[in-house]
């Protein structure tokens, strides 16, 4: 069947935080997510409790520690117009 617009979306949102969820299982502990509407599925789908504000990677986009998980787990959350060319190797470096 044909998907509409917000259902392609959904769908695809729901992809990413499963994939964020199969690579955080084996141990993955940093993540950078592009797209609004897509961070909050992967927070929700890793059921992330909270977040303390770290350095800034770009204006507007800190890195996040993920507070109350062990091991230690640190994201970039990056939605809209956030963020140069050099945006993902830029929050690479930045995170521990």
């Amino acid at each position: 069947s044909k998907l509409g617009r917000d259902a392609a979306g959904h769908a695809i949102e729901q992809a990413m935080a499963r994939i964020a969820l199969g690579l955080v299982e084996p141990g993955v502990r940093r993540l950078v997510v592009a797209g609004g509407e897509t961070s909050g599925a992967v927070v929700d789908a890793l059921a992330l409790p909270a977040f303390r504000i770290g350095a800034e990677i770009a204006p507007g986009v800190p890195v996040l520690h993920v507070v109350g998980r062990e091991p230690p787990m640190v994201l970039a959350l990056k939605s809209g117009n956030f963020g140069g060319p050099e945006f993902f190797t830029d929050a690479l470096r930045a995170m521990p």
